[in-house]
């Protein structure tokens, strides 16, 4: 396999990259100051916060697996923004949003607020704790793209029957009977994704 370890000259990238090399496979590793000392491993120094030199080694490249292991304490952009940069280079592969795959999303904060509510005044049982629509990924990116200003006609659309990916379908969540245990309101995803909603 050919794998590219971003960040492969510290302390999990170095772990990463000898374990890597040892299984036989064909690793390219980067640093930002100065490479590893791994044998058999070809280094490339890298900035992960200059998206088009991610975008432009990723392409050289061409793993067939992409391990991040880049990280600088309290820096953010090598941290969060590189790891964006790193994962939008790897993730070129063209997918789409199921339209027939059903979920019943719930926002965090809700969520969490639910689950304590929950603990502290029970009664003890099994809850079902999501949100109050179900949706397929498609409308959920809909949503989410409507809601961030980004065109919905670029998504693209298809049936997850139809792509061979196991796993059930529809995957509705009645939370009627915990609702009525709660103060906090179970918002569904057509609410929380779209500001205008009361």
């Amino acid at each position: 396999m050919r794998l590219l370890v971003v960040g492969g000259s510290g302390f999990l990238g170095a772990e990463l990259v000898r374990q890597g090399a040892a299984a036989g496979h064909e690793v390219t590793a980067t640093c930002h100051t100065r490479p590893g000392e791994a044998a058999g491993v070809a280094w490339a120094p890298l900035d992960v916060r200059r998206r088009a030199d991610v975008e432009a080694l990723v392409a050289a490249v061409r793993p067939a697996a992409v391990v991040n292991a880049a990280f600088r304490q309290r820096d953010w952009a090598t941290t969060a923004t590189g790891a964006a940069h790193v994962a939008l280079a790897a993730g070129t592969t063209q997918g789409v949003l199921f339209t027939d795959d059903v979920r019943c999303p719930v926002h965090v904060a809700d969520l969490a607020t639910a689950l304590l509510e929950l603990a502290a005044a029970g009664p003890p049982g099994v809850r079902h704790v999501a949100g109050a629509d179900a949706v397929s990924r498609y409308e959920l990116g809909l949503l989410v793209a409507r809601r961030d200003g980004l065109d919905p006609d670029l998504l693209p659309a298809g049936r997850r029957a139809d792509s061979g990916v196991p796993g059930p379908l529809d995957v509705r969540l009645d939370c009627a009977a915990t609702q009525r245990l709660l103060r906090t309101r179970l918002r569904g995803a057509r609410r929380f994704l779209d500001p205008g909603r009361p």
